[in-house]
Protein backbone atom coordinates (compact mmCIF):
# COMPACT_ATOMS: atom_id res chain seq x y z
CA UNK A 1 0.00 0.00 0.00
CA UNK A 2 0.98 3.65 -0.35
CA UNK A 3 1.33 4.37 3.38
CA UNK A 4 3.55 1.30 3.85
CA UNK A 5 5.99 2.59 1.23
CA UNK A 6 6.40 6.01 2.85
CA UNK A 7 9.29 6.96 5.09
CA UNK A 8 8.80 9.04 8.25
CA UNK A 9 9.02 12.49 6.53
CA UNK A 10 6.61 11.25 3.85
CA UNK A 11 4.10 10.07 6.44
CA UNK A 12 4.39 13.39 8.28
CA UNK A 13 3.77 15.29 5.04
CA UNK A 14 0.73 13.17 4.17
CA UNK A 15 -0.66 13.57 7.70
CA UNK A 16 -0.14 17.35 7.63
CA UNK A 17 -1.83 17.74 4.24
CA UNK A 18 -4.74 15.54 5.33
CA UNK A 19 -5.15 17.65 8.47
CA UNK A 20 -5.16 20.82 6.35
CA UNK A 21 -7.91 19.31 4.19
CA UNK A 22 -10.01 18.44 7.26
CA UNK A 23 -9.56 21.96 8.66
CA UNK A 24 -10.59 23.45 5.29
CA UNK A 25 -13.76 21.32 5.32
CA UNK A 26 -14.60 22.39 8.90
CA UNK A 27 -13.99 26.06 8.06
CA UNK A 28 -16.31 25.75 5.05
CA UNK A 29 -19.05 24.03 7.09
CA UNK A 30 -18.88 26.78 9.71
CA UNK A 31 -19.00 29.42 6.98
CA UNK A 32 -21.93 27.70 5.25
CA UNK A 33 -23.91 27.73 8.52
CA UNK A 34 -23.16 31.44 8.94
CA UNK A 35 -24.20 32.21 5.34
CA UNK A 36 -27.40 30.18 5.76
CA UNK A 37 -28.34 32.21 8.85
CA UNK A 38 -27.23 35.70 7.82
CA UNK A 39 -27.45 35.99 4.02
CA UNK A 40 -30.78 36.55 2.18
CA UNK A 41 -32.18 33.43 0.53
CA UNK A 42 -31.79 34.90 -2.98
CA UNK A 43 -27.97 34.93 -2.62
CA UNK A 44 -27.48 32.10 -0.13
CA UNK A 45 -26.97 29.09 -2.39
CA UNK A 46 -24.77 30.98 -4.89
CA UNK A 47 -22.34 32.19 -2.19
CA UNK A 48 -22.19 28.72 -0.60
CA UNK A 49 -21.36 27.17 -4.01
CA UNK A 50 -18.55 29.68 -4.59
CA UNK A 51 -17.12 29.18 -1.09
CA UNK A 52 -17.20 25.40 -1.61
CA UNK A 53 -14.83 25.50 -4.60
CA UNK A 54 -11.57 25.55 -2.63
CA UNK A 55 -12.49 22.86 -0.03
CA UNK A 56 -13.88 20.56 -2.74
CA UNK A 57 -10.68 20.83 -4.80
CA UNK A 58 -8.63 20.27 -1.62
CA UNK A 59 -10.69 17.17 -0.76
CA UNK A 60 -10.42 15.64 -4.23
CA UNK A 61 -6.66 16.31 -4.26
CA UNK A 62 -6.31 14.65 -0.85
CA UNK A 63 -8.22 11.56 -2.01
CA UNK A 64 -6.08 11.42 -5.17
CA UNK A 65 -2.94 11.71 -3.03
CA UNK A 66 -3.89 8.74 -0.83
CA UNK A 67 -5.45 6.63 -3.61
CA UNK A 68 -3.35 7.20 -6.75
CA UNK A 69 -5.62 5.11 -8.99
CA UNK A 70 -8.51 7.48 -8.30
CA UNK A 71 -6.64 10.53 -9.65
CA UNK A 72 -8.55 10.62 -12.92
CA UNK A 73 -11.92 10.52 -11.14
CA UNK A 74 -10.94 13.09 -8.50
CA UNK A 75 -9.58 15.51 -11.14
CA UNK A 76 -12.74 15.12 -13.18
CA UNK A 77 -14.94 15.71 -10.10
CA UNK A 78 -13.07 18.90 -9.25
CA UNK A 79 -13.30 20.03 -12.89
CA UNK A 80 -17.08 19.49 -13.05
CA UNK A 81 -17.64 21.30 -9.74
CA UNK A 82 -15.54 24.30 -10.73
CA UNK A 83 -17.32 24.56 -14.10
CA UNK A 84 -20.53 25.14 -12.14
CA UNK A 85 -18.79 27.62 -9.82
CA UNK A 86 -17.72 29.80 -12.77
CA UNK A 87 -21.39 30.17 -13.77
CA UNK A 88 -22.36 30.83 -10.15
CA UNK A 89 -19.77 33.62 -9.87
CA UNK A 90 -21.29 35.44 -12.84
CA UNK A 91 -24.76 35.06 -11.34
CA UNK A 92 -23.46 36.37 -8.00
CA UNK A 93 -22.27 39.60 -9.63
CA UNK A 94 -25.71 40.07 -11.20
CA UNK A 95 -27.42 39.34 -7.86
CA UNK A 96 -25.15 41.77 -6.00
CA UNK A 97 -26.24 44.52 -8.43
CA UNK A 98 -29.84 43.89 -7.39
CA UNK A 99 -30.80 41.35 -10.04
CA UNK A 100 -31.07 41.49 -13.81
CA UNK A 101 -33.88 44.09 -13.97
CA UNK A 102 -32.12 46.47 -11.57
CA UNK A 103 -28.80 45.98 -13.38
CA UNK A 104 -30.41 46.89 -16.72
CA UNK A 105 -31.94 50.03 -15.19
CA UNK A 106 -28.69 50.98 -13.50
CA UNK A 107 -26.69 50.67 -16.73
CA UNK A 108 -29.51 51.74 -19.02
CA UNK A 109 -27.27 53.59 -21.50
CA UNK A 110 -24.06 51.73 -20.64
CA UNK A 111 -21.88 49.44 -22.73
CA UNK A 112 -19.90 46.26 -22.13
CA UNK A 113 -16.19 46.42 -23.03
CA UNK A 114 -15.47 43.09 -24.70
CA UNK A 115 -11.75 43.76 -25.24
CA UNK A 116 -10.83 41.88 -22.10
CA UNK A 117 -9.02 38.64 -21.29
CA UNK A 118 -8.56 35.84 -21.85
CA UNK A 119 -9.99 35.93 -25.40
CA UNK A 120 -9.94 39.46 -26.82
CA UNK A 121 -7.58 41.54 -24.65
CA UNK A 122 -5.47 42.36 -27.73
CA UNK A 123 -8.39 43.10 -30.09
CA UNK A 124 -8.66 46.82 -29.32
CA UNK A 125 -10.63 47.47 -32.54
CA UNK A 126 -13.71 45.59 -31.27
CA UNK A 127 -16.70 47.88 -30.60
CA UNK A 128 -18.37 48.23 -27.21
CA UNK A 129 -21.64 46.34 -26.84
CA UNK A 130 -24.76 48.00 -25.37
CA UNK A 131 -26.05 46.51 -22.12
CA UNK A 132 -29.40 44.92 -22.94
CA UNK A 133 -31.37 41.86 -21.90
CA UNK A 134 -29.98 40.04 -24.95
CA UNK A 135 -26.32 40.76 -24.17
CA UNK A 136 -26.87 39.65 -20.57
CA UNK A 137 -28.37 36.43 -21.92
CA UNK A 138 -25.28 35.80 -24.07
CA UNK A 139 -22.97 36.39 -21.09
CA UNK A 140 -24.95 33.95 -18.95
CA UNK A 141 -24.96 31.48 -21.83
CA UNK A 142 -21.16 31.82 -22.05
CA UNK A 143 -20.73 30.41 -18.54
CA UNK A 144 -23.74 28.07 -18.64
CA UNK A 145 -22.42 26.23 -21.70
CA UNK A 146 -19.25 25.43 -19.75
CA UNK A 147 -21.26 24.09 -16.79
CA UNK A 148 -23.19 21.82 -19.21
CA UNK A 149 -20.65 20.69 -21.81
CA UNK A 150 -17.66 20.08 -19.52
CA UNK A 151 -19.45 17.33 -17.51
CA UNK A 152 -20.58 15.77 -20.82
CA UNK A 153 -17.03 15.76 -22.20
CA UNK A 154 -15.64 14.43 -18.92
CA UNK A 155 -18.22 11.63 -18.95
CA UNK A 156 -17.15 10.82 -22.52
CA UNK A 157 -13.50 10.76 -21.40
CA UNK A 158 -14.29 8.31 -18.58
CA UNK A 159 -16.19 6.02 -20.99
CA UNK A 160 -13.25 6.05 -23.41
CA UNK A 161 -10.79 5.54 -20.54
CA UNK A 162 -12.61 2.45 -19.26
CA UNK A 163 -12.45 1.05 -22.80
CA UNK A 164 -8.69 1.80 -22.99
CA UNK A 165 -9.00 4.43 -25.74
CA UNK A 166 -8.35 7.50 -23.57
CA UNK A 167 -4.87 7.99 -22.08
CA UNK A 168 -4.59 11.23 -20.10
CA UNK A 169 -0.95 11.96 -20.93
CA UNK A 170 -1.07 10.76 -24.56
CA UNK A 171 -1.39 14.01 -26.53
CA UNK A 172 -0.83 12.59 -30.00
CA UNK A 173 -3.22 13.83 -32.73
CA UNK A 174 -4.49 10.27 -33.24
CA UNK A 175 -5.71 9.96 -29.65
CA UNK A 176 -8.93 11.50 -28.27
CA UNK A 177 -7.20 13.09 -25.24
CA UNK A 178 -5.72 15.97 -27.27
CA UNK A 179 -8.98 16.88 -29.01
CA UNK A 180 -11.11 16.64 -25.86
CA UNK A 181 -8.58 18.74 -23.94
CA UNK A 182 -8.51 21.40 -26.69
CA UNK A 183 -12.31 21.56 -26.82
CA UNK A 184 -12.55 21.87 -23.03
CA UNK A 185 -9.86 24.58 -23.16
CA UNK A 186 -11.87 26.58 -25.72
CA UNK A 187 -15.04 26.29 -23.62
CA UNK A 188 -13.06 27.42 -20.56
CA UNK A 189 -11.75 30.51 -22.33
CA UNK A 190 -15.24 31.56 -23.42
CA UNK A 191 -16.61 31.10 -19.88
CA UNK A 192 -13.77 33.10 -18.30
CA UNK A 193 -14.22 35.79 -20.96
CA UNK A 194 -17.89 36.21 -20.04
CA UNK A 195 -17.02 36.58 -16.35
CA UNK A 196 -14.25 39.07 -17.18
CA UNK A 197 -16.61 41.25 -19.26
CA UNK A 198 -19.16 41.41 -16.44
CA UNK A 199 -16.52 42.06 -13.77
CA UNK A 200 -14.99 44.92 -15.73
CA UNK A 201 -18.38 46.64 -15.83
CA UNK A 202 -19.49 46.16 -12.21
CA UNK A 203 -16.19 46.30 -10.31
CA UNK A 204 -16.54 50.01 -9.41
CA UNK A 205 -20.21 49.69 -8.48
CA UNK A 206 -19.58 46.61 -6.30
CA UNK A 207 -16.35 47.87 -4.77
CA UNK A 208 -18.24 48.40 -1.50
CA UNK A 209 -19.02 44.65 -1.52
CA UNK A 210 -15.36 43.63 -1.89
CA UNK A 211 -15.92 42.27 -5.38
CA UNK A 212 -12.25 42.84 -6.28
CA UNK A 213 -10.85 40.50 -3.55
CA UNK A 214 -13.60 37.97 -4.36
CA UNK A 215 -12.68 38.07 -8.05
CA UNK A 216 -8.99 37.75 -7.15
CA UNK A 217 -9.69 34.58 -5.11
CA UNK A 218 -11.74 33.18 -7.99
CA UNK A 219 -8.89 33.92 -10.42
CA UNK A 220 -6.35 32.25 -8.12
CA UNK A 221 -8.46 29.07 -8.08
CA UNK A 222 -8.66 29.13 -11.90
CA UNK A 223 -4.90 29.62 -12.30
CA UNK A 224 -3.85 27.10 -9.66
CA UNK A 225 -6.37 24.40 -10.55
CA UNK A 226 -5.93 24.63 -14.33
CA UNK A 227 -2.73 26.38 -15.38
CA UNK A 228 -0.46 25.16 -12.57
CA UNK A 229 -1.67 21.56 -12.86
CA UNK A 230 -1.31 21.61 -16.66
CA UNK A 231 2.27 22.94 -16.47
CA UNK A 232 3.28 20.31 -13.91
CA UNK A 233 1.72 17.53 -16.02
CA UNK A 234 3.58 18.76 -19.12
CA UNK A 235 6.87 18.76 -17.16
CA UNK A 236 6.13 15.22 -15.97
CA UNK A 237 5.24 14.02 -19.47
CA UNK A 238 8.49 15.47 -20.87
CA UNK A 239 10.47 13.74 -18.05
CA UNK A 240 11.62 17.13 -16.66
CA UNK A 241 10.30 15.87 -13.32
CA UNK A 242 12.45 12.75 -12.83
CA UNK A 243 11.00 9.43 -11.79
CA UNK A 244 11.66 8.13 -8.26
CA UNK A 245 10.94 4.38 -8.01
CA UNK A 246 8.33 3.10 -7.46
CA UNK A 247 6.80 6.34 -8.85
CA UNK A 248 7.06 7.22 -12.53
CA UNK A 249 7.50 10.79 -13.77
CA UNK A 250 3.76 11.23 -14.42
CA UNK A 251 2.88 9.81 -10.99
CA UNK A 252 5.34 12.15 -9.28
CA UNK A 253 3.96 15.10 -11.23
CA UNK A 254 0.46 14.17 -10.14
CA UNK A 255 1.59 13.95 -6.48
CA UNK A 256 3.30 17.33 -6.65
CA UNK A 257 0.22 18.97 -8.20
CA UNK A 258 -2.11 17.45 -5.61
CA UNK A 259 0.06 18.41 -2.63
CA UNK A 260 0.45 21.99 -3.87
CA UNK A 261 -3.30 22.27 -4.45
CA UNK A 262 -4.10 21.08 -0.92
CA UNK A 263 -1.90 23.79 0.63
CA UNK A 264 -3.11 26.51 -1.74
CA UNK A 265 -6.82 25.66 -1.39
CA UNK A 266 -6.43 25.61 2.40
CA UNK A 267 -5.14 29.21 2.31
CA UNK A 268 -7.87 30.29 -0.12
CA UNK A 269 -10.56 28.70 2.11
CA UNK A 270 -9.34 30.66 5.13
CA UNK A 271 -9.07 33.93 3.17
CA UNK A 272 -12.52 33.40 1.60
CA UNK A 273 -14.01 33.11 5.07
CA UNK A 274 -12.65 36.56 5.93
CA UNK A 275 -13.70 38.16 2.62
CA UNK A 276 -17.23 36.73 2.39
CA UNK A 277 -18.03 37.02 6.11
CA UNK A 278 -17.83 40.81 6.21
CA UNK A 279 -21.13 42.68 6.46
CA UNK A 280 -21.88 44.87 3.47
CA UNK A 281 -24.37 47.63 2.89
CA UNK A 282 -26.92 46.98 0.16
CA UNK A 283 -26.64 49.12 -2.92
CA UNK A 284 -29.13 51.95 -3.18
CA UNK A 285 -31.78 51.55 -5.90
CA UNK A 286 -30.93 53.35 -9.17
CA UNK A 287 -33.88 55.73 -8.66
CA UNK A 288 -32.35 57.03 -5.41
CA UNK A 289 -28.96 57.47 -7.08
CA UNK A 290 -30.58 59.45 -9.92
CA UNK A 291 -32.46 61.65 -7.45
CA UNK A 292 -29.26 62.38 -5.48
CA UNK A 293 -27.46 63.29 -8.72
CA UNK A 294 -30.31 65.65 -9.66
CA UNK A 295 -30.24 67.33 -6.24
CA UNK A 296 -26.49 67.91 -6.56
CA UNK A 297 -27.00 69.57 -9.96
CA UNK A 298 -29.70 71.86 -8.57
CA UNK A 299 -27.74 72.88 -5.46
CA UNK A 300 -25.28 75.28 -7.20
Amino acid sequence: SLSAGLDLPGRFLFATLTLMTLIAILVFIEEAVYIYRKIPSSKRSIIIWINAAAPVISTTSCIGMWVPRSTMFTDFTAGIFFAIVIHKFLMMMIKECGGQKVLLRRFENGHFTITTGPCCCCCLCLPRVPITRQTLFWLKLGTFQFAVFRPVLIFLSIVLWTNGNYVLYNLSPKGPALWISCFIGALTLFALWAVGIMFRKVRILLKCKNIIPKFALYQFIVILNHLQTTIINIFATQKIIPCAPPLSSTARGSYIAQQLLIMEMFLITVISRVVYRRKYHDLEPPECVAEEAGDKKQTP
